[in-house]
């Protein structure tokens, strides 16, 4: 047996037996989940707990990637939307439909960050609408972290079953 063999037989490829498949999920999660609308969560405590400068610096930020993100959704919200129904589409079809367990893998990240994308995208929209500020900008901040928290905890649970169905049903090559 040569060691290419070897090796590929004590490490498998398919994407949901491969240790770097969960190990990028993970890092998905964590740090979808700590950067809140582009500003690090440890910004947000030290607004609160520090107020003043950090507060400012917190407010500036948080109008920046608002600003930010509702300016590139009026110019091309729908272009994006379009092309990422399409691309989500053709996963889900590939991964559902033809079975393919690296759509599978890829769909199970990209959907519900595409959920997260959309709520940020509201919280956006809410912040700028009604200038929030204060403590009021950090409930909302708070809010969404918890939102994309939720998402998180469902689709990594999802995946995780999914994974295993995928491990038990198809089994080592």
């Amino acid at each position: 047996m040569d060691w290419y063999s070897t090796v590929f037989e004590l490490i498998d490829m398919r994407s949901f037996s491969n240790l770097w498949y969960w190990i990028a999920l993970a890092v998905v999660w964590s740090s979808t989940s700590h950067w809140v609308l582009g500003v690090p969560y440890d910004m947000i405590q030290r607004a609160a707990r520090h107020g003043g400068e950090a507060e400012i610096d917190l407010e500036d930020m948080v109008r920046i990637n608002c600003n930010r993100m509702l300016y590139i959704a009026g110019v091309s919200g729908l272009w994006l939307l379009g092309i990422g129904a399409a691309v989500l589409t053709s996963l889900a079809m590939l991964a559902f439909w033809y079975w393919v367990e690296f759509a599978q893998a890829v769909f199970l990240l990209a959907f519900p960050m595409t959920l997260v994308a959309l709520l940020s995208l509201n919280s956006a929209r809410i912040i700028h609408d009604r200038q929030l500020g204060g403590t009021d900008l950090r409930k909302r901040l708070n809010r969404h972290r918890i939102s994309t928290q939720v998402i998180g905890m469902v689709a990594i649970f999802v995946t995780a079953l999914f994974g295993m169905y995928q491990n038990l049903a198809v089994g080592p090559f």
